[in-house]
């Protein structure tokens, strides 16, 4: 026991294990350094630990893998969908700016083909890599433990990882107020309609490149939360998230049956989209105060 405590040696394996059944908790409670105790007691997290799924080295290491090589990719398709009014907003100008011989019906139709192009591209590439993804997809759901040594080599990851993101996020949160700067000069000089929408086109501009900055190292930062099950990707989180995913099913299933039902009956259905505005003014004062009762029983 001296040995371990000061990190001079580690136990078996075969000894951590019989150990774990002798006091009744998990390996993860003897091997990691710092364990949280469970809101609701050893013995019943314990029991409740022992039947979730246990992920392995190369499972932690597989989805990391693939999140650093869809993190450039899903930055990018973000980017195309930012990027995609900009051949529109340009071509709009140039239509409506007497120094140029361009009528407003093709320079319309261009643009929307070029917006719809990119967001066909930007949607290709969504569901590739989230197909990809899909065998991972029960790590952000539900709750599980891992193996010896996950842990701990995330942890180290993350830790070498933390100065790039957070250079990453200022970089890109940067990037997207200084976007403003342009279109609000050329506003206060009260410039022409093409330098306006010129001005429009390169705000979206720089916000895809900063938003591009912030998708791509939050991602690979997020691999990191998961297998840890940290941030929004902890355990207590993962069960709340389900049941409001429920209760939101739910929720708007009742909304429609009322609309349909209340527009039926008075066969007024241009009065009765007042439903939908108040149930979804209602619905994040519900939403707020379940979380909180899930929370509060949590806990």
């Amino acid at each position: 026991v001296s040995k371990w405590e000061s990190a001079g040696s580690v136990p078996d394996l075969k000894k951590v294990i019989q150990m774990a059944e002798l006091f009744g908790v998990s390996t993860d409670y003897l091997l990691k350094d710092e364990m949280e105790r469970e809101n609701r007691g050893i013995a019943e997290t314990s029991g409740r630990d022992s039947l979730l799924r246990r992920v392995s080295m190369e499972e932690a290491n597989a989805l990391l893998d693939a999140k650093r090589e869809t993190a450039p990719r899903l930055a990018n398709t973000v980017s195309l969908f930012l990027l995609s009014p900009v051949a529109l907003l340009l071509l709009a100008g140039i239509a409506e700016s007497p120094n140029y011989n361009l009528a407003e019906g093709p320079a319309m139709a261009v643009g929307l083909a070029v917006l719809l192009l990119l967001t066909a591209v930007g949607v290709f590439i969504q569901i590739t890599d989230r197909n990809k993804l899909s065998c991972f997809e029960y790590l952000e759901r539900e709750p599980f433990e891992t193996e010896y040594g996950v842990s701990g080599m995330v942890k180290e990851k993350k830790r070498d990882y933390e100065s790039r993101y957070s250079l990453g996020l200022a970089g890109g949160t940067a990037i997207c107020i200084v976007a403003v700067i342009p279109l609000l000069v050329a506003g206060a000089m009260d410039a022409s309609d093409l330098v306006l929408f010129l001005c429009a086109g390169l705000l979206l501009v720089l916000v895809a490149l900063g938003v591009n900055l912030i998708v791509r190292v939050s991602t690979i930062k997020e691999s990191y939360d998961t297998i840890l099950q940290e941030g929004d990707y902890a355990k207590n989180k993962k069960r709340i998230q389900a049941k409001m995913g429920a209760l939101s099913a739910a929720y708007w299933c009742l909304t429609t049956a009322i609309y349909l039902g209340w527009s039926t009956w008075r066969q007024d259905w241009e009065e009765s989209r007042i439903i939908w505005m108040v149930a979804g003014v209602l619905y994040g004062g519900v939403y707020g105060i379940v979380r909180m009762m899930l929370k509060a029983d949590e806990n």
